[in-house]
C-alpha cells in the first residue's frame, strides 16, 4: 500500500491478497460498494458501516458570508453538505495509533 492517501487500487489489491480473489474481481467489488454508496447518498439516505463511522447529508440554509478580502456581506446559498461522523470503536482505534 501507498502511505499517505489509502485509494481504490488500495482497497482492491488489499481484497486481494487477504480473500485471495482475482484483481480484476477485487477491483470490480470496491467499484460496487462505492457505487452502491454513492448512489445511497444520491437518494438522500444516510450511509452507516457499524464498527467505521456513518456518512449523513445535512442541509445547510442560507447564511450571509463575508468577502475576506472586501468585507462586503454576500449571501451563501442554501446546500446539501456531506460528513462523516467516526463510530467510536474508529474514534478509539484512532486515538490509540497515535
Amino acid at each position: 500500500m501507498t502511505t499517505g492517501t489509502l485509494t481504490r487500487a488500495d482497497l482492491a489489491e488489499s481484497l486481494h491478497r487477504e480473500v485471495g480473489l482475482s484483481r480484476a474481481d477485487s477491483s470490480k467489488i470496491v467499484e460496487q460498494i462505492l457505487a452502491e454508496m454513492c448512489g445511497a447518498l444520491s437518494r438522500g439516505e444516510n450511509v452507516k458501516i457499524s464498527g467505521f463511522g456513518t456518512f449523513v447529508l445535512r442541509d445547510k440554509g442560507e447564511r450571509v458570508g463575508r468577502n475576506p478580502k472586501t468585507g462586503i456581506e454576500v449571501p451563501i446559498a442554501p446546500r446539501r453538505v456531506l460528513t462523516f461522523r467516526a463510530s467510536q470503536m474508529m474514534r478509539e482505534r484512532i486515538v490509540g495509533a497515535g
